[in-house]
Formats: structure tokens, C-alpha cells, sequence
């Protein structure tokens, strides 16, 4: 359940044109996320990763879509590399490891499907 200061931290994103890189910015040396969706169903979340900076190999119980808005990343599925750049994505699949490196600083969206 999102507590209610995050809840209506959400809100104030619905029915609003809004442009996503601007909804996060990029910090150096750390990893930052905000979450836009969070529902039983799934997830949208937008992080931005400052060079160098990455998320150490793990896995998942659900398919997520990751799309980078800007800059260029490595995401390694199950052993394999995947250099991403801007306007490209990849989608990681249920259960298979995965780890992701900022080759320059970048901003991603992830959507992760919960079903």
C-alpha cells in the first residue's frame, strides 16, 4: 500500500502534461528514482544513474521494460551485455538476472508488470 504523502505526491503528476526527463534529475555519484505509478498491477518508475554509478546484479519475479530517455547504459541479462543509448530499450524478463552500469549519466524509465 503508498502511504498517503507518496500517494499524493503521485497525483500531482495525473492529468498533467509533463516532460519525464525533467521529472528527475541526474546527481552525480548516486542513483535516483520517483516513482510515477504503483498500483497491484504493476510499476512505473524513472531513475537517472550518475556515470559509473549502476545497480548490482539481481532478479526479479516480473517482466520490466526498461527505455532510456537520455545517455547510455550497459544492462547485463543473464551474462549478456546490452549497451543501450538514448531512445533505445530492452526488456528484462521474469526471473533472469540482471545488472545495469551508467556509461555516461542517464535517465531510464522502468515499467514493471506485475502479472
Amino acid at each position: 500500500m503508498v502511504d498517503n504523502k507518496r500517494k499524493t505526491t503521485i497525483e500531482k503528476l495525473i492529468a498533467r502534461a509533463l516532460k519525464l526527463t525533467g521529472l528527475v534529475e541526474c546527481q552525480e555519484d548516486s542513483v535516483v528514482s520517483r516513482t510515477v505509478i504503483d498500483r497491484d498491477t504493476g510499476t512505473v518508475t524513472l531513475f537517472s544513474f550518475g556515470e559509473g554509478q549502476g545497480l548490482s546484479e539481481h532478479a526479479a519475479p516480473f517482466d520490466a521494460l526498461v527505455y532510456l530517455l537520455d545517455g547510455e547504459a550497459k544492462i547485463t541479462i543473464a551474462g549478456n551485455p546490452i549497451r543501450l543509448k538514448e531512445g533505445e530499450m530492452v526488456i528484462m524478463p521474469a526471473n533472469e538476472r540482471h545488472a545495469l552500469k551508467a556509461i555516461t549519466k542517464f535517465k531510464m524509465i522502468l515499467t514493471m508488470i506485475r502479472s
